[in-house]
């Protein structure tokens, strides 16, 4: 790939408008390249889509937002690439960032934000692990500060050593530290926001979800979908364009290559670069370019995906429920909070995650309220091959019956809950599958496998020497590891630790101006 020389490529092309190609092609706009985003579906956004029913604006994803505090990773990316102001964005409770409920005990734990806040509440919560909790605090932010390009500092030398526990597994890592096992499985509760599996999962991905969001968390006020348009605004602001209902359907290869890109619609798009911003197993069915060998092919579709998620969408009624400005956890007990891939229908769901989403002009009740049960593609496997509004009556009848179960539990934790609602609707992993274009339905891309690192390794590079990858399947997930990914492959072509930089500058002097 030609990077010596930026005026010798203008025209990029990026397959894929979830927030792994925005931010991507936001990043490569503001560095002055012509930006094209092809997105298959009738809005931007992927994660960041919103969607109105029942009268009522939705989320698809990206509730509780990390790094968006004044001095956060994303904060700063935002704010160098001048659409900060454009966000509308709350934090949560302080002295609650997040509430943990176990049905067993009936215990619930209301979490406070920061370092030291964080690490005083468990110790008064459990005085006899008072100082492996300070230790296991203390190593969590150190495995985090492992990753510079999470704090966006430059890594000049690129050999930093990494602890003995970075690439072990997270559920070992807490073991170590924490012997109160009640106590390991409260530390365990944002799990299911890494994709969490036991003796899998290594530790640096534990560590980074896990100190993002203890460093503070924040939501959008009003739809997801403001970064969405706010990222978009940036390409087509620098001559760039974002297009829609534009599915890449071929993307034709020659000599080691990538020439152009037809869509479904019959239209050829050519660049000097292009970025795919996809699942790796979606982006190989676009091609059947010998570059890519049967090897490659059959480690890409063969590779573990993370679990997916059951999603109820409330809508309530006016002046029922109060506002909550903080995620809550429900636990049934003090087991398997590393095994959320397990599906067993008689017992499921074991863990519930329920949110009250802020509105632009947030009043004292909620208006909807979104229940996540993590679930696993198998549990509704025997409608695959179905596609959306047409998967039957006994798919009808499965949703109608999971959610009763969530509805169940949900009153234990809030009694007479059914009577606050207005009217519902689901998603399975079926539709996040279909509408994300995420196999399995993933939430978080491809399994990191710390007993197979290559195996879920994905490079940003490829063998098509003008053909890059982004996205949460590249390296991290999530609204602070994507953006990251987007840094890494941005810098592909402009250089190494030229964007951040300039993004640190811009940070500087905004500072220096207030």
């Amino acid at each position: 790939m030609r990077t010596d020389n930026k005026s010798k490529v203008n025209e990029i092309i990026v397959i894929g408008g979830g927030m792994g190609g925005l931010f991507t092609g936001a990043l490569l706009a503001k560095e002055g390249f012509r930006v094209t985003v092809l997105e298959k579906n009738p809005s931007i956004g992927g994660g960041l889509q919103s969607f109105r029913r029942l009268g009522k604006s939705f989320d698809t994803g990206m509730h509780i937002l990390g790094g968006f505090k004044n001095d956060g990773t994303v904060f700063k990316i935002c704010n160098y690439l001048g659409i900060i102001d454009k966000l509308k964005i709350k934090d949560v409770d302080h002295d609650c960032m997040d509430q943990i409920t176990f049905l067993s005990d009936n215990r619930t734990f209301r979490v406070p934000e920061g370092k030291e806040n964080f690490t005083a509440y468990f110790q008064g919560e459990f005085p006899e692990e008072m100082d492996n909790i300070r230790n296991y605090v203390e190593k969590l932010f150190a495995l985090a500060d492992e990753m510079p390009l999470f704090r966006l500092i430059t890594d000049k030398d690129g050999d930093l050593a990494h602890d003995e526990w970075f690439f072990k597994p997270a559920d070992e890592f807490i073991r170590h530290f924490i012997k109160n096992p009640k106590l390991r499985e409260v530390l365990s509760y944002m799990n299911p926001l890494c994709g969490g599996m036991a003796g899998h999962t290594p530790a640096y991905i534990f560590a980074l979800i896990n100190v993002l969001y203890i460093n503070g968390q924040s939501r959008f006020a009003g739809a997801a979908k403001q970064l969405a348009e706010a990222l978009t605004w940036v390409i087509e602001t620098n001559s760039g364009k974002v297009i829609c209902n534009e599915t890449v359907s071929e993307v034709v290869i020659e000599d080691k290559e990538v020439k152009h890109v037809v869509t479904s619609r019959g239209n050829t798009y050519q660049a000097d670069i292009y970025i795919s911003a996809i699942h790796p197993s979606s982006f190989l069915k676009l091609t059947d370019s010998k570059l890519f060998t049967k090897a490659y092919r059959n480690r890409i579709n063969q590779t573990e995906n993370t679990y997916s998620a059951f999603t109820i969408y409330v809508k309530l009624k006016p002046d029922s429920l109060k506002y909550i400005n903080h995620p809550c956890y429900v636990q049934k007990d003090y087991e398997k909070s590393w095994a959320h891939g397990e599906y067993d229908e008689s017992n499921w769901p074991r863990t519930l995650i329920y949110l009250t989403p802020c509105s632009e002009s947030q009043g004292e009740y909620a208006e909807t309220m979104e229940i996540l049960s993590l679930m696993p593609f198998s549990a509704c496997e025997r409608w695959a091959e179905t596609t959306a509004g047409s998967r039957g009556k006994d798919y009808e009848d499965w949703k109608k019956c999971q959610a009763m179960k969530m509805f169940k539990i949900m009153d234990r934790v809030i009694p007479g809950f059914e009577n606050h609602i207005d009217g519902y609707f689901t998603s399975s992993p079926l539709t996040i599958r279909d509408f994300y274009n995420e196999p399995d339905g993933a939430l978080y891309g491809i399994v990191k496998d710390c007993d197979r690192l290559q195996h879920g390794y994905v490079p940003i590079r490829t063998k098509a020497v003008n053909l890059l990858q982004t996205g949460q399947n590249v390296n991290l997930h999530g609204c602070c590891g994507v953006p990251i990914t987007a840094i890494n492959t941005a810098e592909t072509i402009v250089g190494a630790n030229s964007i951040v930089e300039k993004i640190n500058r811009a940070f500087c002097n905004t500072a220096l101006s207030d």
